[in-house]
């Protein structure tokens, strides 16, 4: 009987946006999507700006570099939202 091996590979592909989501295509076929309103800065981007994305990290991460914006596939898996800012706190 043999093994299935499976692997991960959180390498970003394809980044795309919907009114309120962003989704994030990985090389093994997995898509993750996360509500937009978590990122304040890519909700209040302007959709030429969403679209001016880069990989960085090797691969692992997403640079918006008209908004200064990072995010990693490993914060996405997560579900990890954007920290708030200390003003944002009540």
């Amino acid at each position: 009987m043999g093994i299935l091996v499976q692997t991960s590979d959180e390498r970003v592909t394809d980044v795309h946006f919907t009114s309120d989501a962003i989704s994030v295509d990985l090389m093994d076929g997995r898509t993750i999507t996360v509500p937009i309103v978590w990122y304040p800065k890519l909700l209040n981007a302007t959709p030429e700006q969403r679209e001016n994305w880069q990989k960085s990290g090797g691969g692992y991460g997403i640079h918006w570099p008209d908004i200064d914006e990072d995010l990693s596939t490993e914060g996405l898996l997560r579900g990890a939202p954007a920290p708030r800012n200390q003003s944002d706190k009540a």
